[in-house]
C-alpha cells in the first residue's frame, strides 16, 4: 500500500483575500484541527498560499484524507510522497505515485519545481527523464500538455524530493466561523439542514434551535434532529443544539387562535423564541429553510406577517430554490436519509387543514392580543435543553433523554 508523508491543502476563495487572509487561514487551520480530533500524530502547518498536513501514523493519514473533503475552505488537496533527491529515487517513487491510481486510457504530464537549485538536472531535463520512465512503465498512458488527466508534480527541496499526482476535491466555500455566527431553525425536515449547510459553506458558524412538543412529538423525532445537527457538525465546526419545550404554547395557540391562521402565529412565536436564544448566544442572524411558495407559511404574505415580530436579519438561502434542487443537495451531503425518517415534528402534527396563504398581519396580531404569550415564551427559553454536537465518545443519546 502506498505510504504518504504529507498532504498539500489548497485554498479556494480565501486566496482572493488581501491583508486579512491570515484571519481566514487561522480559522481554517482550527477547523481542520477540530475535524481531525482523535488523530494524534497529525501536525498542521499553514502558509499564506497553501497548508501542509503531516502524520507519522499511516492510519491517521488515511483517516485525514477521508475527513478533509467535508471541511469548508478547502478547494482541493493532494497526498504527497517523499524520497531522496536523486534521479533514481525520484524515478522509482514516480512509478509508485502514478501506480496508486487508475491509469488506463488517461493522459499525463510532469511538472517540476526545483526549490533546491543544487539539483544537477535542470527542470526540462528532469521532466523528460521522469516522463519517459513513467511511459515505459505505463504504456497505456498518453501525453497531453494542456489539461491532462494526471499531473505528476515533483518538488525538489533541500530535505528531499516530494511527489504528488492525485487531487481530491474539497468542499470549497469559506472556513466556518469566518463570517460570523447565526442560529438555524432546525425542524427535522429536508430543507432546514440544507439551509444550515449552505450558510456554513459561506463561513457562518451555527447554533441550531428545535421545537419539541412531547408527548405529541416522540423521542425518536428528537433523536432525528440531533442526528441532523451532528451531521452538520461534520463540516468543520461543532453545533450547539437548543431544544425548546413547546407543548404548552402550541396547545394554547390551537385553543385561542383561529385554525386558519394558527400556523402563522406558531411561526411568529417560534421566531420570537429563536430571537431571544439568538441574543443570549451572541448570534447575529436567524437562518431558516424557507423556499418561496413551497407551503402556505412560505408565501410572501405569510413571510411578511412572520417577520414582523423581529428586526433581526432572517437568512433564507433556499428562498429561490425548488424542492428537487434541495433534495439533490440533501442527498449529496448525507442529510436526506435522516430527514425522511417517519417521525413528525410539532408543525406537522399541529398543521391546520386549511391554512391561510395570505394572512393579514393586523388580523393575526388581533387574534394574538387576547392571550399573553410572553410569560410562556420566557419560560420556554429558560427551560430549553442544550446539546453540544458532535457528542463525545463517552456521551450517548440515551444519556440525554
Amino acid at each position: 500500500m502506498m505510504e504518504w508523508n504529507e498532504l498539500l491543502i489548497r485554498y479556494g476563495e480565501m486566496s482572493l483575500k488581501g491583508r486579512n487572509r491570515n484571519v481566514f487561514v487561522k480559522k481554517l487551520r482550527d477547523n481542520i484541527k477540530d475535524s481531525l480530533s482523535g488523530l494524534k500524530t497529525v501536525i498542521i502547518k499553514p502558509e499564506r498560499d497553501r497548508m501542509f498536513l503531516y502524520a507519522e501514523d499511516q492510519h491517521d493519514m488515511k483517516e485525514a484524507i477521508a475527513r478533509l473533503p467535508f471541511v469548508f475552505g478547502i478547494q482541493s488537496f493532494s497526498p504527497v510522497a517523499k524520497c531522496e533527491a536523486t534521479l533514481e529515487a525520484i524515478k522509482e517513487k514516480a512509478i509508485e505515485v502514478i501506480g496508486a491510481d487508475e491509469t488506463a486510457g488517461k493522459t499525463f504530464k510532469v511538472e517540476v519545481k526545483r526549490t533546491d537549485k543544487r539539483f544537477p538536472l535542470v527542470t526540462s531535463e528532469l521532466q523528460q527523464e521522469i516522463g519517459a520512465h513513467v511511459l515505459r512503465s505505463f504504456p497505456e498512458l498518453g501525453v497531453k500538455m494542456k489539461k491532462p488527466d494526471i499531473v505528476l508534480l515533483i518538488d525538489i527541496r533541500v530535505e528531499g524530493a516530494f511527489l504528488t499526482a492525485k487531487v481530491y476535491e474539497g468542499a470549497g466555500g469559506m472556513p466556518v466561523g469566518s463570517n460570523g455566527h447565526s442560529l438555524l431553525m432546525l425542524s427535522g425536515g429536508i430543507d432546514s439542514p440544507v439551509a444550515g449547510y449552505l450558510m456554513m459553506k459561506r463561513g457562518v458558524s451555527i447554533d441550531a434551535i428545535h421545537f419539541a412538543s412531547p408527548p405529541f412529538t416522540s423521542e425518536l423525532a428528537k433523536k432525528k434532529v440531533m442526528d441532523l445537527a451532528e451531521k452538520l457538525s461534520s463540516f468543520g465546526a461543532s453545533v450547539r443544539l437548543h431544544i425548546i419545550p413547546f407543548t404548552e404554547i402550541q396547545q394554547t395557540i390551537v385553543s385561542q387562535v383561529p385554525d386558519n391562521v394558527s400556523m402563522t402565529t406558531t411561526r411568529r412565536i417560534m421566531l420570537q423564541i429563536a430571537d431571544k436564544v439568538r441574543e443570549e448566544e451572541g448570534a447575529l442572524a436567524v437562518i431558516t429553510g424557507e423556499s418561496l411558495g413551497q407551503v402556505a407559511s412560505q408565501t410572501l404574505e405569510s413571510l411578511t406577517a412572520i417577520n414582523a415580530v423581529t428586526a433581526t436579519p432572517i437568512l433564507r438561502p433556499l428562498i429561490a430554490t425548488d424542492k428537487l434542487e434541495i433534495i439533490n443537495i440533501a442527498q449529496s451531503i448525507g442529510t436526506y436519509e435522516i430527514s425522511i425518517r417517519p417521525y413528525e415534528d410539532c408543525c406537522t402534527i399541529f398543521s391546520p387543514s386549511n391554512p391561510k396563504t395570505k394572512p393579514k398581519l393586523e388580523k393575526v396580531a388581533f387574534y394574538e392580543s387576547f392571550t399573553d404569550f410572553e410569560p410562556m415564551i420566557e419560560m420556554a427559553v429558560e427551560s430549553r435543553m442544550t446539546v453540544e454536537l458532535p457528542l463525545s465518545e463517552k456521551d450517548g443519546f440515551e444519556d440525554l433523554l
